[in-house]
């Protein structure tokens, strides 16, 4: 049998997220997206996580613990991450307010956005960035460049819009 270059269940670009303890955030990201642990490989101490995986819809996420000998840390130890996460489901009004619930803050609220999503933005408690969406409308292009340009003017005068 042929290895695959791609594994099953990964696709070409897969994320891997740095925590604090990798048990705790998979049992977080279990209640605030409904995602199932695939696999977790303990450390030399059989505590701490080496490797885990996760899968959320269709997609896998990998995560490890930080080690400063391996030179990865968390957002929590770098002060924020400049990285966001995006996650399409079917209901994102729902998948928001649980995620909420579970102990994510609100970055930005719902909005029906300019581009066609329904979509919110979070930080979850180990300081990873989630934007979640609804794809709602297929904008062409010059039409969302119209929104856009209305979505940002409103910006400037303070008052957000949603289309």
């Amino acid at each position: 049998m042929a290895v695959k270059a791609i594994p099953d269940g990964f696709n070409s670009v897969s994320a891997y997220l740095v925590v604090p303890n990798a048990v705790e955030a998979l049992a977080f990201y279990n209640k605030a997206f409904e995602a199932e642990t695939v696999a977790r490989m303990a450390g030399p101490d059989g505590l701490s996580t080496m490797h885990a995986e996760m899968r959320i819809g269709n997609s896998r996420v990998m995560l490890s613990e930080e080690n400063p000998q391996w030179g990865t840390k968390s957002p929590a130890t770098l002060g924020g991450t400049p990285v966001s996460l995006h996650i399409y489901c079917e209901n994102v009004d729902a998948l928001f307010n649980r995620a909420v619930a579970a102990g994510c803050t609100v970055t930005y609220p719902i909005m029906d956005a300019f581009w066609g999503d329904r979509y919110g933005k979070l930080t979850d408690p180990f300081g990873h960035i989630w934007g979640i969406a609804t794809h709602k409308e297929d904008v062409s292009e010059e039409e969302c460049g119209k929104r856009a340009a209305a979505w940002f003017a409103s910006m400037a005068g303070g008052q957000p819009c949603e289309k």
